[in-house]
């Protein structure tokens, strides 16, 4: 009896920390305090304690610091860049932090355009020193572009470059040093298309990262072969489309290769959307998700001069399959605006079957629809437990500015996930002036993973850091790759980075046996020596640990009681045979 109640009390337990909720707790006043506006441009760890920071737009024309702290807020902003620090009427439309010279220090890329001319895009870069920004010296590109640029590591320095148009050619740009180069990236010309959504990711599985580029007629895949890049066969966007919005790539059916995601409109007015998925290498086009409609109303996404279409991506549950979060509007009632979770689930429809998944809309989420003009949602791990939250900008009628809001995800069941950060490799622990190398945000490092699941099955899913950084691409500077709820080792975790010119062999390394619920650093030193590349691991604690905590208690504390009844009725039963002892008649005294 005593080891049934205590099993029962274990599952029980384990029952309850199975159990799943999606609530969202808004901690916006805990995080920014009167500071919650502006427009949330990036992320990274700017003072290099191990905490990302953000970077907020003010009045277009100002860029602030918010630095992660200890107490509340627990946002400041430490670091100002005035609008005396540009040109007369320039207005800011992106900010892409990294370390452009090479000193393993954060340096602040920003692109913008002067009022005047708003069809070219002028980019600024200003160099960080000892945690600060110096607003005098900086470094202004003489290209400029037709679109915001993407920031990629070109040459595979582990150095950011700064690729974009200029009318049908393709430049790149470096500032290794500080020295401003800037020359022809591409053997042919392209013609990109405006907004574009390139991107800097592995798309054939060796580790190395490609150049993906959206042009006027479709897509082009420039394979990085032996650090050269060759251009792959075209590819065409879904046929009778009116607006197509950004691309994005991602591991979505966790097969451990990169999917494109492509959310599109049937109309100019987007009364009717719809999200589609072509393989990794294919051409075919599979729609995850068409069903936007809700009761009585149909919903589609929102196009806009300003912000285009964009899906960004999370694993909000950790199951290992990524979620996304969009800006969706009721088509029949234009100021009802909001943002929605597309989780990640098994295909139930028979137009996804190819893709085996597909996207199912969270409508009554109520901490979402709360926030009335959503125009940009994106996932932020707040606390830097592994649980990504959700922040949200949404437009208030007579305000210019947007407000931000902020979202704690009180995800509830006891799922497991791997934090990967990959630094510069430029150095390790003899860095330049003593900094230390984690504000680096360096875009190109592809992760994967193999594990065997609760069920015994091979698991595996991967991810590329930072692969787009224009047009609010909101990516954040590490990768968070959900487990599920198997808490076994990770029996492979890979890592590897760009290669330069010339170099045939893929700069890639193995780490096996890793603790779930950990977070890896890891740092590409030297470069060319992955066998010398080192892994710093910190774990997290995970709520299954509290909970066994509790069962033993619990069982401990149900076992002593067990000991105590039965201890008492021992000595019940002494004192009844003690007492007949006493009034027993002894013959041998006769």
């Amino acid at each position: 009896m005593l080891l049934s109640w205590a099993w029962f009390l274990t599952l029980l337990l384990s029952f309850v920390g199975q159990h799943v909720t999606f609530a969202l707790q808004d901690v916006t006043g805990d995080l920014f305090g009167s500071e919650k506006y502006g427009t949330v441009a990036a992320f990274g760890d700017f003072n290099s304690d191990k905490q990302t920071d953000i970077f907020i737009i003010r009045k277009r024309s100002e860029l602030l610091i918010f630095l992660a702290d200890l107490k509340a807020p627990y946002f400041k902003p430490k670091v100002h860049l005035t609008k005396d620090a540009f040109p007369s009427g320039f207005s800011i439309t992106s900010v892409v932090p990294g370390d452009y010279d090479g000193d393993s220090q954060m340096d602040v890329l920003v692109t913008g355009s002067l009022k005047l001319s708003n069809t070219e895009t002028r980019v600024f870069v200003f160099w960080g020193h000892n945690q600060t920004l110096d607003q005098s010296e900086k470094v202004v590109l003489n290209s400029t572009f037709d679109d915001q640029p993407l920031v990629m590591d070109f040459n595979g320095d582990m150095v950011p470059d700064i690729f974009g148009s200029v009318g049908s050619s393709a430049d790149v740009c470096y500032l290794r040093n500080r020295q401003q180069k800037c020359e022809k990236a591409l053997t042919s010309d392209v013609k990109m298309r405006i907004p574009h959504s390139n991107a800097f990711i592995d798309l054939n599985k060796d580790f190395t990262a490609d150049l993906f580029l959206t042009t006027e007629d479709g897509f082009e895949t420039w394979i990085n072969k032996d650090g050269n890049y060759t251009q792959h066969l075209p590819g065409k966007r879904p046929e009778n489309m009116k607006e197509v919005g950004q691309s994005a790539f991602v591991d979505f059916d966790g097969d451990g290769s990169q999917d494109h995601l492509l959310p599109v409109c049937m109309d100019a007015s987007c009364d009717k959307s719809a999200i589609y998925l072509a393989k990794s290498g294919g051409t075919e086009w599979v729609q995850v998700l068409t069903d936007f409609r809700r009761k009585d109303s149909v919903w589609g996404f929102v196009p806009s001069l300003d912000i285009p279409i964009t899906l960004h991506l999370g694993d909000y549950n950790l199951d290992g399959f990524p979620d996304a979060l969009v800006i969706l509007r009721n088509t029949s009632a234009s100021t009802q605006q909001q943002a929605f979770l597309l989780e990640n689930v098994a295909c139930n429809d028979a137009g996804c079957q190819e893709a085996g998944r597909m996207f199912r809309v969270h409508w009554e989420q109520s901490d979402l629809s709360a926030i009335p003009m959503a125009v940009v949602a994106t996932f932020f791990d707040i606390y830097e437990d592994g649980i990504l939250d959700m922040i949200v900008l949404s437009k208030v009628e007579g305000k210019e500015e947007l407000v931000i809001h902020a979202l704690k995800n009180n995800f509830e069941a006891d799922a497991y996930f791997v934090k990967v950060i990959v630094l510069s490799g430029l150095c390790s622990n003899d860095c330049p002036e003593k900094v230390k190398p984690f504000g680096v945000n360096q875009p190109g490092p592809y992760v994967m993973y193999t594990s065997v699941d609760s069920n015994g099955y091979l698991k595996n899913a991967s991810a590329g850091q930072l692969s787009q950084s224009a047009h609010l691409a909101l990516q954040l500077p590490y990768t968070v790759l959900g487990l599920g709820r198997s808490a076994n080792f990770l029996d492979h975790l890979f890592v590897g980075i760009p290669r330069p010119p010339g170099g045939k062999d893929v700069r890639q390394q193995e780490w096996t046996a890793i603790i779930p619920n950990s977070q890896l650093i890891v740092i590409p030193y030297p470069q060319n020596d992955p066998r010398s590349w080192s892994a710093k691991l910190y774990l997290t604690p995970s709520n299954i640990v509290l909970l066994t905590a509790i069962a033993l208690i619990g069982v401990c504390v149900f076992i002593l009681v067990i000991i105590g009844i039965l201890h008492w009725q021992e000595k019940k039963a002494d004192d009844r045979e003690k007492r007949q002892e006493a009034h027993r008649f002894h013959f041998d005294a006769m």
